[in-house]
């Protein structure tokens, strides 16, 4: 998958893209990454300027992101705005947008882009959660990673990411290594035992447990097994595993 970055901070990606799954992606060719500063495509580097109608906060100019754009654009590209008024990004949504070859990210800055960049591409409008940055260059990390963890060859263990939190619409369960007692806290005798079954269901009942406590926004009906269903009422009860 190639990912091409429209930022008029370029520098900024540098270090991020050089440490763990980023840089080994790369090396690796699962993923390529360039960035495009909009500047190059003005005569004197002016990419912002004054609201119409007055207000606080300048505004990015539509001539060098849309130069920048068509720059880097091919046929089949997936291209993203990243911005508060879009869409809240979630696992779902990152498996979607791991299908695309090449997808391009709008980093903006100040109060924006000129709202003619998106009438002329009609790009997706995406948001990383409900709060305010000062542009869309952690965004797009943000992005990158979380699609890049999904890509065939990214982790050393697929089997890894398939457990995530959210990844099946539950947090995950908790989880321990040596030593088994540090600080008097032990690590619970169940996940020392050997026996897989159990393990597994421990597990899930955790999980169903933190999530429904955390996150039961997203609990649905759709998801749970009869299985599931039990181990719910066991949580409801108040039984312990």
């Amino acid at each position: 998958m190639k990912f091409d970055i429209i930022s008029i901070f370029p520098e900024f990606f540098h270090s991020p893209l050089s440490y763990g799954i980023l840089r080994i992606a790369q090396e690796k060719g699962i993923i390529e990454v360039a960035i495009t500063n909009p500047r190059d495509f003005t005569q004197d580097s002016v990419v912002d300027d004054y609201q119409f109608g007055g207000g606080a906060g300048m505004v990015m100019k539509p001539e060098p992101i849309v130069k920048a754009i068509n720059h880097v654009k091919t046929k089949n590209v997936c291209l993203i705005n990243l911005t508060p008024k879009g869409k809240r990004l979630d696992q779902n949504f990152v498996k979607e947008l791991a299908k695309n070859e090449h997808t391009i990210i709008i980093c903006g800055r100040y109060k924006g882009i000129d709202e003619r960049v998106n009438s002329i591409f009609r790009p997706l409008q995406i948001s990383v959660g409900d709060y305010i940055l000062s542009g869309g260059e952690i965004g797009a990390l943000v992005l990158i990673e979380s699609i890049t963890r999904l890509l065939p060859g990214a982790l050393g263990n697929r089997n890894s990411a398939d457990s995530d939190s959210l990844q099946k619409h539950l947090l995950e369960s908790p989880i321990y290594t040596r030593p088994h007692i540090y600080k008097k806290l032990k690590v619970p005798q169940i996940l020392r035992s050997g026996n897989h079954n159990l393990v597994a269901r421990w597990r899930r009942k955790q999980s169903l447990e933190k999530t429904l406590r955390h996150r039961p926004d997203l609990l649905t009906p759709e998801m749970f097994s009869k299985i599931d269903l039990d181990i719910l009422m066991e949580v409801l009860n108040g039984k312990n595993s």
